[in-house]
């Protein structure tokens, strides 16, 4: 009995030492990481200790707002980057004029340029997420739509996603849809058996449907493009170490898991079949304004970031854990508010 009570006091000593040693022996109980310094300073960007990341608040999911804070997949992306440079972030919304912004020195880089319609006025890296308008089905045997096939499709009305289906395959085979969401909603009904849609937009709104709704892109109706960071021509120290850091967080899989976070999927549209080819700048622009969870972006096949996803990227808008998309899915990465670990910490609301 006294060899038991001595073993037992023993173990809850070390236990207790432990402790104190995850603690930092500082008795203050709390871990903080330490911080990274910082790998560029001014002039490369132009505010000490943090970089200034413009993005589009009016494409999401990418980028939007979400009680109050800029959230979406390019605040993420730009909050890893941020952290592997050992800054802090500030995210700007600079509309649909990168080159401005960049030009006025309001911001070190732009994320969620589309490499199709990029200015020659800046540097944009390769890009480090699709794009283009996709085919998607319920599952991946639905097959892939031909002219003759009698196929139909949704598509938000007067989307280039609609039009690219009138196009290819005649104004009998859509369905025109006030919302992306209700083209889905009919996709899923049973409806039509396609719905013509932004692949990463659409992900994003199906994805969003109540109780998610799986889908699968079997073919594009036009030659993928893809999303990139933007940097001033001039400033080749920041295109390296920023180009870096975005590269390497496409090598080791931090972006897969962030569009699976807010898409529910990893995106890959190069080894899909092209139907026909339709790049034509007639109809909207895809960014479409389609209420509820794919809300009233502007232009075409867009999804807002209402509807409290303003979770998905955690407290601090970072590569976050948060509460997921729309009202779903945690599994983002390293989240500030718990999961962290970065130093891009409390300014991923776009505030400094």
């Amino acid at each position: 009995m006294i060899r038991r009570r001595f073993v037992m006091a023993a173990l809850g000593a070390a236990l207790a030492c432990m402790t104190l040693m995850l603690a930092g022996c500082s008795g203050s109980g709390s871990y903080q990481p330490e911080l990274k310094s910082a790998e560029v300073a001014p002039p490369v960007i132009g505010e000490e200790g943090t970089l200034r990341v413009g993005v589009n608040t009016e494409n999401p999911p990418l980028a939007g707002m979400g009680s109050g804070k800029i959230i979406g997949i390019d605040v993420d992306i730009a909050s890893a980057i941020a952290d592997q440079l050992g800054l802090k972030i500030s995210i700007v919304d600079v509309g649909s004029d990168p080159a401005a912004a960049i030009a006025d020195g309001k911001v070190d880089v732009v994320m969620g340029i589309d490499a199709a319609n990029a200015d020659s006025s800046y540097w944009v890296s390769p890009s480090y997420l699709p794009t283009g308008i996709a085919v998607f089905a319920l599952n991946a045997d639905a097959g892939i739509p031909t002219a003759d096939s009698d196929a139909t499709f949704a598509a938000q009305v007067s989307s280039k996603s609609a039009w690219a289906v009138s196009n290819e395959f005649g104004e009998s085979a859509l369905t025109p849809t006030d919302t992306l969401k209700d083209a889905f909603v009919a996709l899923r009904d049973g409806t039509v058996k396609y719905v013509a849609a932004d692949a990463i937009i659409g992900l994003y709104a199906a994805h969003g449907l109540d109780g998610g709704l799986d889908v699968s892109i079997v073919s594009m109706l036009m030659k993928p493009s893809g999303y990139c960071m933007a940097v001033a021509t001039d400033n080749a120290d920041l295109q390296k170490a920023a180009g870096d850091v975005l590269a390497s967080l496409a090598g080791n899989g931090t972006i897969d898991v962030i569009e699976r976070k807010w898409l529910g999927t990893s995106v890959a549209l190069d080894s899909l079949p092209v139907i026909g080819d339709s790049s034509s700048s007639e109809g909207g622009d895809d960014g479409d304004s389609s209420g509820d969870s794919s809300g009233d972006s502007s232009d075409g096949d867009g999804a807002t970031a209402d509807e409290d996803a303003s979770d998905g990227t955690g407290d601090e808008g970072d590569t976050g854990s948060g509460d997921g998309t729309e009202d779903t899915g945690d599994d983002g990465t390293s989240g500030a508010d718990g999961e962290g670990d970065g130093a891009s910490g409390d300014e991923g609301d776009g505030t400094e």
